[in-house]
């Protein structure tokens, strides 16, 4: 069977209207998900594709088919119930999905991606009905140019990758994982305007050491111990060789590696193939713009501010990275940056020459930075470091529940009239504190975001509101720019430019009243606005390819090409002329 690309492709008629032309007939057009409209189709669509007869007589538009999905889909009894039917949609209709998505967003981000999809991931196997994607395993790499070659798609530009080693603060879930792609993927449409038809959610399923599933006879994975090392490597060298063969243009997110291979994998493809972690960039992107927003709510600058990160896997180390490039981008020196920020994993304080692992030496602390302070151990604890260094910010990227604690926030609050707190871990059952909680034990002074949705919190007749730092408000417009752009690297000025793009959006649409986050409606207005400030630094640094994009209006031309979820005319096109 051709690739599907072959059988239909997006045209323009001479007034500019957009059109679809198809060279297959009948029943084939119900069945796949990128050409079925269902009861969409008008009359003349029917009796010229051959679909009389294999449909109900009545001709329904796009909106009624919504109205009719969304009332199925609000009879579901659950999250789960949810999930699986909207998978069940893509499935079918495509287009369908996406427009429903559309229509319902804030409502049904929760359920396509966190934290309903955590819930997915762990019971994928028992959930999996239908294939989406690629997943690759230790028996069939070797055949991994055949394998991309078969694929339906013949110009992918995004793949989302994971080994499926760290899932979201449940870590290693082996298959699962691929259901973390698939709902990225579903907001890099829905979110970040980019064609469902130009990506492809990967699973790298080298094995698990999760025990529970080596020995469950239902779960779809490898049954094998993850591949370590030289044979990990040679893994993902052969996935990344087939892809630049294959796609040339794509680009790659890493998703959800175990903390010590996330900068692995990222160190070792960044310059080979236009690629970002979305754990370490993403997460630290989202991070900075919500620490900037919150510096312009109390007017002050990011320079002056003293950090405590709490948390060095990727996502910890990358918030910090991330802040520590800001201060840099506002006219510090690296070394002066480093020292307003201290990190801290379960031994405590990171720090320069006593830390042991290479990923956190760009975020270890200096040891005189604290050699006056008394402390009780080698290493400085986090209740020791709140108490000495005096933070102005504190952030969680611990995955430890109720860290946190009130003596922690109350000497927050000791120190700042308006402490910046920000529990970022995923799922809502890992957060370092609850937003209630941090309200009541800084009398209603803290400046609150989270990275599970929690709702805005009422004190003394005050509602207090609590920004989400999900990292939806990032990749959708970093990545869709690259695409754009036709990149042959994601740059560190690119990331930057994100974080700072956001929080000028929030500067300009929400700060006025009092947010320091954009609600989840905004994340298409979000991401447009995001793609035309990160294109614009990729065309000034080099990281586009696409130089003829120099000197346009990019915002227009992001507009141009943001794909919406729309019924579309079909023409029939004899393949044999």
């Amino acid at each position: 069977m051709p690739p599907l690309s072959d059988y239909f492709d997006y045209q323009i008629d001479e007034n500019g209207n957009p059109f679809v032309t198809v060279s297959v007939r009948g029943a084939i057009l119900l069945r796949l998900p990128e050409t079925n409209k269902g009861t969409a189709f008008s009359d003349r669509e029917r009796e010229e594709l051959g679909l009389d007869g294999f449909l109900p007589p009545q001709v329904l538009d796009m909106e009624i088919q919504i109205e009719r999905l969304y009332r199925n889909f609000s009879r579901q009894p659950d999250a789960i119930s949810k999930h699986q039917f909207l998978r069940a949609l893509q499935e079918r209709s495509e287009v369908l999905f996406y427009a429903l998505l559309e229509r319902h967003l804030v409502e049904m981000i929760p359920i396509v991606y966190t934290p309903t999809i955590g819930l997915a991931v762990q019971q994928f196997s028992n959930l999996y009905t239908a294939s989406r994607g690629v997943t690759l395993a230790p028996k069939t790499i070797a055949r991994v140019d055949t394998i991309l070659a078969q694929h339906p798609w013949h110009d992918v530009r995004m793949l989302v990758v994971t080994d499926s080693s760290a899932i979201l603060g449940i870590g290693d879930q082996g298959m699962g994982g691929l259901a973390i792609c698939i709902g990225k993927l579903s907001l890099y449409t829905v979110g970040g305007g980019l064609c469902p038809f130009r990506s492809v959610p990967v699973n790298l399923d080298v094995g698990t050491d999760r025990e529970e599933l080596l020995h469950d006879r239902h779960y779809l994975g490898t049954h094998q111990h993850r591949l370590q090392d030289a044979a990990y490597f040679e893994f993902v060298d052969r996935f990344v060789e087939a892809v630049q063969k294959k796609w040339p243009k794509a680009i790659i997110q890493w998703e959800d590696f175990a903390k010590n291979t996330a900068f692995s994998v990222l160190a070792r493809y960044q310059n080979k193939i236009p690629s970002f972690n979305d754990d370490i960039q993403g997460t630290g992107a989202v991070a900075l713009a919500g620490l900037l927003s919150a510096c312009r709510k109390k007017g002050e600058q990011l320079v002056e501010q003293r950090v405590v990160v709490a948390g060095a896997g990727a996502g910890g180390v990358g918030v910090a990275l991330a802040i520590i490039d800001g201060m840099v981008h506002e006219g510090l020196s690296r070394e002066q940056a480093r020292r307003r920020v201290f990190v801290l994993d379960g031994h405590g304080l990171v720090v320069e020459g006593i830390t042991p692992d290479v990923y956190k030496f760009p975020v270890a602390q200096f040891r005189d930075s604290y050699q006056n302070w008394p402390i009780a151990g080698e290493l400085p604890s986090l209740a020791e470091v709140i108490s000495q260094a005096k933070p102005t910010v504190l952030i969680g990227l611990s995955g430890v529940e109720g860290l946190f604690d009130e003596s922690i926030v109350r000497q927050m609050a000791a120190y700042n009239q308006q402490p910046i707190i920000f529990p970022l871990s995923n799922p809502t059952a890992n957060c370092e504190a609850t937003p209630e909680a941090i309200v009541e034990w800084s009398a209603g002074r803290a400046i609150i975001a989270t990275g599970s949705p929690f709702d805005d919190v009422q004190y003394n007749g005050q509602r207090i509101p609590i920004g989400q730092g999900n990292n939806a408000f990032i990749f959708p417009g970093l990545g869709f720019a690259a695409v754009l752009g036709e990149c042959t690297r994601i740059s560190d000025g690119m990331v930057v430019e994100a974080a700072c793009a956001l929080a000028d959006y929030t500067a300009e649409h929400c700060l006025p009243s009092g947010r320091i986050y954009p609600p989840g409606a905004d994340l298409p207005k979000v991401s447009r606005f995001i793609a035309a400030r990160v294109l614009a630094r990729a065309l000034e640094d080099g990281s586009a390819s696409l130089t003829a994009l120099s000197g346009q209006n990019l915002t227009q031309y992001v507009e141009q090409h943001f794909w919406q979820a729309k019924h579309l005319p079909f023409v029939f096109t004899d393949p044999n002329g």
